[in-house]
Formats: C-alpha cells, structure tokens, sequence
C-alpha cells in the first residue's frame, strides 16, 4: 500500500510541481490560452507563494520521495481581500483514487482560515468531473461568472466556499 505525505512546498520542488501542473492541464486538454498552465509562476511555485497570504503544498510518496499532486491557496488577484483562491490543485494518475483530494483541500481551507480569509474561490472546467464533485461535497457553491481577475477564461466552471472560522464550542 502506499502512503503519502503533504507538506509545505520546498524551492527543490519547483521542477516536479511544474512538471505534474503541464501533465495535468495537458492530460484535461487545458492548453493555450485563459489556462493556469501559461501562468508565470509555474515555474516557480515556491517563490510565488513565500509570501504571508498563500501556502502551498506537495503531496510526495513516502517510499521514493516523487512528489505526485500539489495545491495551495492564494490572494484572489484584484478581488476582495477577504477572499483567496484555491489554486493548482493537481495530482498524476498514481495518486488518484487514495483520498488525498479531501486531505490536500481540508489542509489549504484550514491555510486559509488561519490566515483569516472569509471565503475560497475556485475555478475549474467541468471535464475535470471528480474535482468538482469533491468540491460540491465540501460545500462549494457554483457560481454564474467569475470572480476576480486570474486571467483564466476558459475555465468554465467558478465555485466560492464560505470558510467557517474555528469554533471551540463546536457550534
């Protein structure tokens, strides 16, 4: 069986998580323009996301150290400031199927509650089925435009989760 750790990204991480976002986007048919594969921190998602408002996060093989799936949360770029965005979430077939969707997405919610955002926006396309259908069982409403300016156009899916902050009365 294998077992899988997350954990914060490391600069050493930078040409596997590149190389997992280019197969996935590539693998959906998410190429050219309006797509995060063209984004410019693709290249380097430690250093865009060394910064008080994001996290990031890889999820690596415990036997062999691969780093299979990524995702962090960020400011939502010329939006409201209470609200980040769930960004590049993305894993290679091996890791599918293991759980490790609803793991990565409950650590980037918790980010995001510490760092005190009231709300998490998303977008994605509707071919990726079982990432949507993760993030409407976790509560993510759908949206009828989007939100922000991400420079993601083709995505044609926009979801937006209400973060519920940490009650120690369990209400």
């Amino acid at each position: 069986m294998n077992s899988f750790q997350i954990r914060p990204i490391k600069i050493e991480d930078n040409p596997a998580v590149a190389t997992i976002i280019k197969k996935v986007m590539t693998e959906f048919g998410c190429v050219g323009e309006g797509y995060s594969i063209n984004d410019p921190e693709v290249d380097n998602m430690y250093e865009a996301y060394a910064n008080e408002g994001a996290a990031f996060f890889v999820i690596e093989n415990e036997t062999n150290k691969k780093v299979l799936g990524c995702g962090g949360i960020a400011p939502l770029q010329n939006g409201d400031p209470d609200t980040c965005e769930l960004r590049k979430m993305y894993f290679l077939p091996a890791l599918r199927g293991h759980g490790m969707g609803q793991r990565l997405l409950d650590i980037c919610l918790g980010a995001a509650m510490e760092k005190g955002y009231a709300n998490c926006y998303l977008e994605t396309v509707s071919r990726m089925i079982v990432a949507s259908k993760l993030y409407t069982k976790n509560g993510f409403k759908k949206l009828t435009k989007p939100m922000g300016d991400t420079g993601h156009d083709s995505c044609d899916l926009q979801y937006l989760l209400a973060l519920k902050p940490n009650n120690p009365f369990g209400a």
